[in-house]
Parts: C-alpha cells; sequence; structure tokens
C-alpha cells in the first residue's frame, strides 16, 4: 500500500524500466478480515456479474481497498511540483492560479471572428484561439475553392491583413494566443508581423503553434498533412528553433493526443503515442544541436477528454509521472521546468451525438470535470451543437459558463489533487501506467515514432481500437444515452438549429478583398520573397521558418507559401493502412 517515506528531503525518482514499474505497481497482500466476507456476499448477490473493462482494456473491479495500491507515497505521488508529479506540475495547482479558459473559435470572415472572440473575452474567457476554415487547413486560398465550403468551420484567414482584423482590439502583448496552425505554421508568421505593424516586442507575444504535431496529423488528421513527411518534419525543427530565439514566450510545439484518441487509440494508446512523439521531436532537436534543458521548457500537451471519468483521471496522472521520468532518465535533462508536463485538453466531440444533442451539455461537464482533476493548465468545453456545426454563440456562453459553474460553485479548485489517495484511482494509475510503458516499448522497437508511422504501425493499432469500441457499440456492452439506448420517439422538446453559413455575399465581398490584397502590393517584393523561401528549402543550414515569417512580411498568402514549399519538399501524402 501507498506508505509514508522515510524521513529526508531528497528526490527518489521511480523506475524508468517497465519490469520494475510493474513490480513497484504490484498490489499488497494486506490483510484485510472482512475482505473476503464481502467477496462471498457480492458474489452470492451477483452470481452472474459481467466483466467490465475500461476503453484501454484494464478490468475494472466493483471494490478498491488497501490491498490494490502499492509503494512508498512520496515515490509514487510526492506533492504538488515535485518529482514525480503525479499529483500535479505546480505546487499550487488550481489553488493558486486555475486553468486558462481557451475556448477554440473559428467562424466566417476575420471580422466575425473578431466580433465573437471579443464577447467570449467578456464572459469571462482569458485566453483566446483561432481556427481557420478548412480551407487554410488545405493550404489554399479561399478563392480558389467553392464558395459553399468556405467559413463554415473556421475563419477565413489567407494574408497578414485577415490577421490584423481578427485581432483587431485585441491585447496581443497581454495575452495568450493559440494558433491551431499546422507546418508551415503561415498563421504565428502572421500574427509576430502584426505585432511588428503595431509595435509590439515578439519577447510579448505569449501562446501556442496548437497543430504543430505533424506525426499526429500524418497518422490521425489527414487534411492537416500539407507537406511530405521530411519536410515537415524539418519545418517543426526550425520552427522550434526560430521560436526559442526570437519568441521566447512562444511554444513552438503541443504534441496532439487529441487526434491519435479520436482517431481510435484507447486513452492509454493516446498517452503512450503521444509520448512517443514527444521522444521523437525531443530527439529530433537533440541532433539539430539545440538544448534540451531550455527546449522542453516549451513543450506542451493537447489531449481528448472522454466521458470514461476515471480513466482519463488517471490517465492524465500517469502520463505527467511517466514524461517527468523520461526527461530526466532517458533525456539526463536535470531543469525541473523542462520535466513539467503541461496540458491543454477539450473535452471530446467524439463523445458527443446528434440524437437528442442537449444530453451533450451533461456529457461535456463530466469530461471537463476530469480534465480538472487530472490536472490541466488549460480546458476547451465543447458546445453541445459542435456536432451540427461551428457552436452558435448560445451555445458557446453555455460551455464557458459550465466552467466557471465548477470553478466556484462547486469548489472544484479548493484542494489539489482530490481524488489522490482513492484506492481504485491509484491503482488505476499505476495500470494505465504499465500499459502507457508497454505502448512506448513496442514503439521504441520499431525505431522510435517516425519510423513505426512510416511503416503504418500505429495507424494499424488505432483502427483495431476504433473497430474493437464500435463492435462494443453495436453489441450495447458501451452505452451511449439516446443512441443505442433510451432512444425516444421524439428527439427533443427544445429545438436545436446549426448555425448558419456564411451568406454568399459574404464570401464574394471577401474574395473581392482578397483579390484588391494581391493588386495593391509589390508583385516584385512579394516574388522575391517567395524565391527566397525555395531557396532556404533546398538549403539544409538555413532556417525555413525564418523565411516562411519573411514571405508573410511580403504580403505573400499563406497559400501561395504553402504551394511554393509543397512543390520544393513534396505534397503531403498520408499512409492510409486498410
Amino acid at each position: 500500500m501507498l506508505r509514508r517515506a522515510r524521513t529526508g528531503t531528497e528526490a527518489v525518482q521511480p523506475a524508468t524500466a517497465t519490469s520494475e514499474t510493474s513490480a513497484m505497481n504490484k498490489p499488497t497482500q494486506v490483510s484485510l478480515p472482512g475482505f473476503e466476507q464481502w467477496r462471498q456476499d457480492f458474489d452470492e448477490q451477483l452470481p452472474d456479474a459481467r466483466e467490465i473493462r475500461n476503453r484501454s482494456g484494464i478490468v475494472i473491479e466493483p471494490l478498491y481497498t488497501p490491498r490494490d495500491v502499492a509503494g512508498d507515497y512520496e515515490d509514487k505521488l510526492g506533492y504538488p511540483g515535485q518529482a514525480p508529479y503525479t499529483r500535479g506540475i505546480y505546487p499550487t495547482m488550481h489553488r493558486g492560479r486555475t486553468w486558462s479558459q481557451r475556448q477554440l473559435i473559428g467562424l466566417g470572415l476575420p471580422e466575425d471572428y473578431n466580433t465573437r472572440v471579443r464577447r467570449i473575452l467578456d464572459a469571462g474567457a482569458n485566453a483566446i484561439s483561432l481556427i481557420p476554415c478548412n480551407s487554410v487547413y488545405r493550404g489554399i486560398d479561399a478563392d480558389k475553392l467553392d464558395p459553399e465550403i468556405l467559413g463554415t468551420c473556421g475563419t477565413l484567414i489567407n494574408t497578414v491583413d485577415d490577421m490584423t482584423a481578427c485581432m483587431e482590439g485585441i491585447p496581443l502583448g497581454k495575452i495568450s494566443t493559440a494558433m491551431n496552425d499546422p507546418s508551415p505554421f503561415t498563421m504565428l508568421a502572421q500574427l509576430l508581423v502584426v505585432a511588428e505593424r503595431r509595435g509590439i516586442d515578439w519577447k510579448h507575444i505569449t501562446g501556442t503553434s496548437n497543430q504543430s504535431d505533424y506525426i499526429s496529423h500524418f497518422v490521425a488528421n489527414h487534411m492537416f498533412f500539407r507537406l511530405a513527411l521530411p519536410g515537415a518534419r524539418r519545418l517543426l525543427v526550425d520552427h522550434i528553433a526560430h521560436a526559442r530565439a526570437f519568441v521566447p514566450g512562444w511554444n513552438p510545439l503541443s504534441v496532439v493526443g487529441q487526434h491519435m484518441q479520436q482517431g481510435g487509440a484507447t486513452p492509454a494508446e493516446a498517452m503512450a503515442l503521444t509520448l512517443s512523439s514527444a521522444i521523437q521531436y525531443a530527439e529530433d532537436c537533440r541532433e539539430r544541436g539545440l538544448d534540451l534543458e531550455d527546449v522542453l521548457t516549451r513543450f506542451t500537451f493537447f489531449f481528448d477528454i472522454s466521458i470514461s471519468f476515471f480513466e482519463e483521471v488517471a490517465k492524465f496522472r500517469a502520463g505527467r509521472r511517466i514524461w517527468a521520468r523520461i526527461v530526466g532518465e532517458r533525456f539526463g535533462v536535470k531543469n525541473p521546468k523542462a520535466r513539467r508536463f503541461k496540458f491543454h485538453a477539450q473535452t471530446s466531440g467524439v463523445d458527443l451525438t446528434r440524437q437528442q444533442p442537449l444530453n451533450n451539455i451533461a456529457r461535456v461537464t463530466a469530461q471537463a470535470m476530469a480534465g480538472i482533476f487530472g490536472g490541466l493548465q488549460s480546458l476547451h468545453t465543447d458546445a453541445f451543437d459542435e456536432v451540427l456545426s461551428t457552436p452558435t454563440e448560445e451555445a458557446a456562453r453555455i460551455a464557458i459558463a459550465s466552467q466557471n459553474i465548477l470553478r466556484h460553485e462547486a469548489h472544484l479548485t479548493d484542494v489539489i489533487d482530490p481524488l489522490g489517495g482513492s484506492y481504485y484511482v491509484e491503482r488505476l494509475t499505476d495500470q494505465m501506467e504499465e500499459q502507457i510503458l508497454d505502448v512506448i516499448a513496442r514503439i521504441d522497437d520499431l525505431g522510435g515514432m517516425y519510423k513505426a508511422v512510416e511503416a503504418g504501425e500505429v495507424q494499424r493499432m488505432l483502427g483495431e481500437s476504433a473497430m474493437a469500441f464500435q463492435r462494443r457499440v453495436d453489441d450495447g456492452e458501451e452505452v451511449i444515452v439516446g443512441v443505442n439506448a433510451y432512444d425516444t420517439e421524439h428527439e427533443m422538446d427544445i429545438p436545436v438549429k446549426p448555425l448558419p453559413r456564411p451568406p454568399r455575399e459574404h464570401i464574394d465581398r471577401y474574395w473581392q478583398r482578397l483579390a484588391d490584397y494581391r493588386a495593391n502590393r509589390d508583385p516584385s517584393k512579394t516574388d522575391r520573397a517567395l524565391d527566397q523561401l525555395v531557396n532556404a528549402a533546398n538549403d539544409p543550414k538555413a532556417n525555413l521558418y525564418a523565411a516562411v515569417i519573411d514571405a508573410t512580411r511580403a504580403e505573400a498568402t499563406q497559400g501561395e507559401i504553402i504551394t511554393r514549399l509543397r512543390d520544393t519538399l513534396g505534397d503531403g501524402q498520408p499512409l492510409i493502412v486498410p
């Protein structure tokens, strides 16, 4: 069981090897006189009790006792802000500073986004995020595509002028901004140029390149995969190097477990694959000559929170413990800030249903609580209508209010790691840790994450897990309220309408504005910067991201920049595994 450590102030590190960790996590044989009687009574009353497994396949017992936990308290849990960081990465956690409310917002034209985000800030959000239109994710300028698909699920943002309109009235040097911005990170380049125009020093710009994890895109989010795998790999490292040199408050890497989990991975697999990706990126940075003592302080993570409540809490606690060990023992990094497992989390849209959509409010609340109890640093709560469209403003306000209710009315911030010490949670954290380490070992045996995704092994893992979960839903083993159980003849008394598409005249006006932007710039300056971008792509010693910023400064559009890089580095062609 968890015992108080011997007296002493020295930090005791958990073992790294899977076998040693398994031994440390092995339950003790505590004598509990009443346990056998309870077990006998339970079996008599439920002689045909079915076996219950969580989404990661771990068998869930009906009761947990001191028999189920093992290890020394300070070795296994410790204290917030101290190794092994199981209970949190900061001494005060949410008691001192609660999570950032970072609602992911993307809507119509830039001025539509600006109007919405300013209202969201007024409603209590304290950080912002910008989601571009799918045309931008595909790396294509808006006037090259059918108007029917534009601005329906994100903001049209092709130029520096678009970013200027998005950020009108937003204090860039004082608020954290997340750019949902895959390689080659044109949105951050646009933001930096806007800051220049306002006279804001880049050292005051804070936030995260939220979609910088090209491996997760290659595996599970193909729309985001714009460039061939080797080119995406180079651009990420150049992006990290440039940000550390010139934008010190920026997090250039967010390792995205969300894509893995929404692509079919179990919670344990999603955490393991995310950590394996982070290992790969750390190795790539080290090979480039970057100082991991510094660079790893800016590694961040982005996770999905499923509705499997306790499993998600255990996932985050185990992941935090493992990452601290990886950084300290695998990479020999001593900087305690580099060992912090900083993560943003989003309630899982995969768990939301089109049927009886108001039920999604309850789902999102449960997911948010799991993330809070898991020790997240920032949170996005989905709106109940996100399964239908970009959230309506009313639904987005409910999503924000849900966080405020959990923070203030439910008092979820009063105690740090309030589930710590629960026999069930501690046993489940140990079991999740073992599963996560097993998957990391499999990836290591394949030569690391880059080679594993090249070979399609990660994609195959996700496909198998997705099919297994769907079979459980089809068989009724996993109950989805309103889908395979508790469905009603009449859906809901309250109508739920999706957000309407942007009016065609708005798209026409935007197209004209884009044409005017191209017509009014200096074409020779833009062409020269795009040529220099190609030269940088062909020069392995050049920092390619610096050339992306220069092309943006010369008023190249995001589509023009990405087209040149695709022509030079190759088009993104994710591997599809049958």
